[in-house]
């Protein structure tokens, strides 16, 4: 059944000569999960995403994944990316590592820009689309995506990738296992990589290195591997975005770190307009197996993580900063230009534990997940001509957030039919308060919440394939920008149904499911967004998401194979009003922000010779508004992309050696995939034709 879940195009890579190293996580989870009632896609990384993964970021990799858009800052796919899916942002999305919490606690956001060459370390992605099961983390109110790091090899190996292309952009990753030592019961791997890009946009660029070292001790039924990794990444801003009228005429033009005159026209720009910020984490996973039946993973895990984004704040008042104003000759002087950074220092860790029991006619996953967050977040401020004012902090403000939840889940089979039952209970404390009294941001403010997401489906078995019909409730808490914009902000509430078919008829692998997303309290994406570049949302009452997904892949003969997944879909408020100060705005039925009705890939594998693979990519996305107004003007149009990959592999003296081309917007399309509203549309641009060229060898 494994066509039906992977239905990208499958190429094979030199990446992906592994030996038979077995994933901790995959013998129970991956297992657990292809049986489950529930719209999902297994990714082997390196097998299917590895012919691409030249440099940029993993959001884009999964773009051609069903019901996927990605979305990036600087227009290359490198620095700042994210993606949605059914139209749901990445706050909404239950991103994990290994079943760790990746999301941030308070803003729920995920940034792959830390943790840049992820997909180099990654075995597996499984997304489940919709709630999808319980999970750890964040709840899931569009997907979850849990990415599975592999483990060391048997053999000792290394293993170099170089990449360049446009834009300037460079990635240059080594990786080197010991194989199996200490009587067969240790190996170790590690890998270091560096990605450096101009950006698309005016200044965008991006200079990112990550590493990940992994340590696996296997002895009887017991197993231990610990994984550390981490990132560095600097990014010049480049979530300002474009005003309409630019975009016409500059789609590449960057306001940020712009420097003005008294006309307000642009002088200068300032060269250190960036975000910086480091990562690491470190997770403990222990698996024990007590016998045929009984098996317990448990994971212990640390992250670590400090940065901060600077600005150049022109003809600001000292007051703001908490400052007192200078006397010069006897003036008065109560404005100056800054060096402002906003700092965010913080640390999450807690245990993420499963019981699996597996029975002849019953399996069973018992789960407890226990976390904490404390977040500092705190503002400096230098002076640009007054050089006595040095990295003067002017606000501080504390957040802790605790969070405890379990489950329960079970897959009963009786003949045809596979029964599966899970009940969950989240508890989320959250607390912020304010360190300095003076503080530009941060408030008081104290929230408890306890959610119930109980879940059901059924599988029934056919020839070749199955039918199967889930429900799933959810419920997610609000964000910190959320609840400082107000502090009433409602909790959002889901009920999804979920309706399937995966079958198989000889050499095509089908899949087709039907799905209804019954939101209560959506907080829906505003169109307006914050000083970072991050979407401001709001309760929308009620609001549904309606559609089918259809997928297929079909191998035509040794050397052709197709594939293509495609979504249609209906995403609205019902009765939806804004409300103003002095008036209110009926909109009836209005579209979701950000949520295309149409998104469809294609794709075509042509394998020549044995050694040779070609791959064509092509991926529609209907319109979509940048708010929940369904004004025109406030329309990103739709667009259709091509992409054209190429693998060579070959051996010298025995050794593996591949060559990799990408073409990306084959046909040069300028499109807009991503934007705001700020008295009108803004817009980030994205990339036209570009390329990127890479060499890979491997010594065994």
């Amino acid at each position: 059944m494994k066509g039906f879940i992977i239905l990208g195009l499958s190429a094979s890579s030199v990446l992906s000569a592994q030996t038979d190293s077995t994933q901790i996580k995959e013998i129970q989870e991956v297992s657990f999960t292809r049986r489950l009632p529930v719209s999902k896609e297994i990714i082997n990384v390196q097998k299917d995403l590895g012919s691409r993964n030249l440099g940029q970021d993993l959001p884009i990799l999964l773009k051609n994944q069903m019901s996927v858009v990605a979305t990036s800052d600087a227009g290359n796919g490198v620095g700042y990316t994210g993606f949605r899916i059914r139209g749901t942002a990445g706050t909404s999305i239950n991103v994990m590592l290994n079943g760790v919490p990746y999301n941030d606690s308070e803003s729920q956001g995920t940034f792959f820009v830390n943790i840049p060459d992820m997909a180099s370390s990654a075995s597996q992605i499984v997304i489940q689309r919709g709630v999808g099961t319980s999970s750890n983390g964040t709840a899931s109110f569009g997907a979850s995506v849990n990415i599975l790091t592999k483990d060391p090899e048997k053999k000792p190996y290394a293993l170099g990738q170089f990449s360049a292309g446009s834009f300037n952009t460079m990635k240059t990753s080594f990786e080197a296992g010991t194989g199996k030592f200490l009587n067969n019961m240790l190996s170790v791997s590690a890998r270091y990589s560096t990605i450096n890009s101009d950006g698309y946009i005016d200044r965008a660029f991006s200079k990112l290195s990550s590493y990940n070292i992994n340590a696996l001790f296997e002895k009887g039924n017991t197993k231990l591997r610990f994984l550390t990794f981490g990132g560095k990444e600097k990014t010049y801003q480049a979530w300002n975005g474009i005003d309409a009228a630019t975009y016409e005429t500059n789609p590449k033009f960057n306001y940020s770190g712009a420097i003005y005159d008294a006309n307000g026209n642009i002088t200068d720009f300032y060269d250190n307009e960036t975000d910086n910020y480091w990562q690491k984490h470190y997770h403990l996973l222990w698996e024990q197996k007590f016998s045929e039946k009984w098996n317990l993973e448990t994971t212990f895990h640390y992250t670590d993580g400090k940065g901060y984004y600077e600005n150049y704040k022109q003809d600001a008042k000292f007051s703001k900063y908490d400052l007192p104003n200078i006397t010069e000759n006897g003036n008065t002087i109560t404005r100056t230009d800054f060096i402002r950074k906003k700092w965010l220092d913080n640390d999450f860790y807690g245990v993420v534990s499963n019981l699996y029991g597996n029975f002849e006619s019953l399996n069973l996953n018992f789960g407890v997940t226990a976390n904490q967050y404390f977040g500092r977040h705190f503002g400096n401020v230098s002076g640009v001509k007054y050089t006595n004012i040095s990295e003067h902090e002017y606000y501080r403000n504390n957040a802790l957030k605790n969070e405890v939840s379990v489950f329960a889940k079970a897959i009963y089979k009786f003949n045809q039919f596979e029964f599966f039952g899970d009940l969950q209970v989240r508890n989320i404390d959250y607390k912020t308060y304010v360190i300095d009294a003076n503080a530009e941001e941060g408030m008081d403010l104290t929230q408890k919440w306890t959610f119930f997401n109980p879940k059901f489906g059924l599988n029934y078995k056919i020839e070749n394939g199955k039918i199967f019909f889930s429900y799933a409730q959810a419920h997610r808490e609000p964000n910190r920008d959320d609840l400082f914009a107000n502090p009433n902000t409602k909790p959002e509430q889901l009920h999804d149904f979920e309706l399937g078919l995966e079958k198989t008829f000889g050499n095509l692998a089908f899949t087709a499911n039907a799905y209804y997303m019954n939101y209560i309290n959506q907080l829906v994406l505003s169109g307006e967004i914050n000083m970072v570049g991050e979407f401001i949302k709001i309760n929308s009452g009620k609001s549904y998401r309606l559609g089918i997904e259809l997928g297929a892949v079909a191998k035509l003969s040794e050397k052709f194979t197709v594939s293509g997944n495609l979504t249609l879909s209906q995403n609205k408020n019902v009765d939806f009003k804004i409300e103003g100060n002095n008036s209110v705005t009926e909109l009836g039925n209005a579209a979701i922000s950000f949520s295309p009705n149409i998104i469809t890939n294609a794709m075509l594998q042509y394998k020549p010779i044995k050694n040779l693979q070609l791959s064509l990519n092509n991926q529609y996305i209907g319109k979509q508004y940048l708010d929940n107004t369904e004004t025109k003007e406030l329309q990103l149009k739709d667009y259709f992309l091509t992409d054209f990959n190429a693998q060579y592999e070959f051996k010298i003296a025995k050794q593996e050696v591949s060559l990799q081309f990408l073409l990306n917007n084959i046909f040069n399309k300028k499109y807009v995939n991503n934007g705001f509203v700020y008295y009108g549309p803004y817009y980030y641009a994205q990339a036209g034709r570009n390329f990127m060229l890479g060499l890979n060898f491997r010594i065994n």
